[in-house]
């Protein structure tokens, strides 16, 4: 299952959702942000790719519904931008939202 993590910048939250999974046997994962400024920029090749699109605010969610006409599930994690790369609580918080959905 190929999996994708949106945030604005893709400088702390979606990279470290991506790292996450990175080595998980049964899912691809990939990160992208929404802003002109990020460093991997969403693109609707990206969000075909995904089979699941995770977005870590509302905002995230919105911004993709504007710019692509998609009909995939968009399910937002609540993490707001406040953590760095690979900081603990940010990568249980995104352990904790994303496992169920995974199952």
């Amino acid at each position: 299952m190929n999996i994708l993590f949106v945030c604005s910048r893709n400088q702390w939250r979606s990279p470290t959702a991506e790292a996450i999974f990175k080595d998980h046997a049964l899912y691809v994962a990939r990160s992208a942000g929404t802003s002109d400024k990020a460093r991997v920029k969403i693109s609707l090749k990206l969000l075909e790719w995904a089979d699941q699109v995770f977005v870590m605010e509302k905002r995230h969610k919105e911004i993709l519904l504007s710019r692509f006409d998609m009909e995939k599930k968009i399910i937002v994690l609540n993490i707001p931008d406040e953590y760095q790369y690979m900081d603990s609580d940010l990568v249980k918080m995104i352990k904790d939202s994303v496992g169920p959905w995974l199952k």
